[in-house]
């Protein structure tokens, strides 16, 4: 008679079995084409809570598993305030997935809460400082993050509608401020519509941001609120309708920029102009 499988391995199984093509597949094309994992790393899953967070927790579990490549993991929460419920409901979901956690407190929540209007930005980067520290400190080399592909294409419009530049998300960098340290993001080429569908079908319930923007969002009834992303990602969903290859076509576009065609643009810092090469063409 088969052994009847647990929760946290019938979980585990729907990433491998039914949600292959729109997850597992897409988390491995990630891995291998932007090359985020080596041998020997000590890499950082930095978890939030929320689903993109824990399900890239259980991804990188079974990639570890799977892998030839020999590289060691480590879960790291950090609080940055939570109340009483979300921290209990982070313990709770990673107990009943299996994902042995390490945690560590910080202010941040009520840093960012002082400065008054939307501290999204500010409260990002001191997550990744704090993350960045305390993964060293425990002897990684690099940290994990749960972005995927719908954040990349919403990063991009935002900066395109909002901060006047062609500017996307990377799939890994290195730390500016954390000697020898990198951020890769293994969900990078994962649909968010496929991460949602994965939660709804194991019946999963994670915690959002748990802040006051994220608060914000939930009061006003239109589920955008004050938040930029929720607007672009209303915008790209109405886009959607009309055009169900737009996610992708954004996302291919970042792959494929052809800087002849563009007036301006930057690298390292510096901006260089059409005419630069315009003009050494003359005659």
């Amino acid at each position: 008679m088969a052994r009847e499988l647990e929760k946290y391995q019938l979980i585990e199984r729907s990433i491998i079995k039914k949600y292959r093509k729109e997850i597992w597949n897409p988390f491995v094309e990630a891995v291998k084409k932007y090359e985020l994992v080596q041998s020997g790393d000590k890499i950082a899953v930095c978890i939030s809570g929320g689903k993109d967070s824990m399900l890239c927790a259980k991804l990188m579990q079974q990639l570890q598993r799977h892998s030839e490549v020999p590289f060691e993991l480590l879960f790291l929460v950090m609080d940055p305030g939570y109340n009483e419920v979300n921290r209990k409901k982070i313990e709770q979901n990673a107990e009943l997935l299996h994902i042995p956690l390490t945690i560590f407190e910080s202010d941040i929540f009520a840093v960012t809460d002082s400065v008054g209007g939307s501290p999204c930005y500010l409260c990002a980067r001191m997550r990744r400082g704090h993350l960045y520290n305390k993964a060293k400190e425990l002897g990684c080399n690099k940290i994990a993050l749960g972005h995927h592909l719908s954040d990349v294409i919403e990063t991009t419009v935002m900066g395109m509608f909002y901060g006047s530049q062609i500017q996307a998300m990377l799939p890994k960098l290195h730390s500016q401020n954390f000697e020898g340290m990198q951020l890769i993001r293994p969900m990078y080429c994962i649909n968010e519509d496929a991460i949602n569908a994965w939660k709804r079908y194991n019946g999963l319930e994670f915690i959002q941001c748990a802040c006051r923007m994220t608060e914000g969002i939930s009061k006003s009834g239109d589920g955008i609120g004050e938040s930029k992303r929720q607007e672009i990602k209303h915008l790209i969903h109405e886009l959607r309708r009309d055009n169900p290859n737009i996610e992708r076509s954004i996302f291919n576009s970042i792959h494929a920029v052809c800087l002849d065609t563009m007036p301006g643009y930057k690298t390292n810092g510096d901006y260089h102009s059409f005419l630069d090469a315009f003009s050494q063409n003359e005659g």
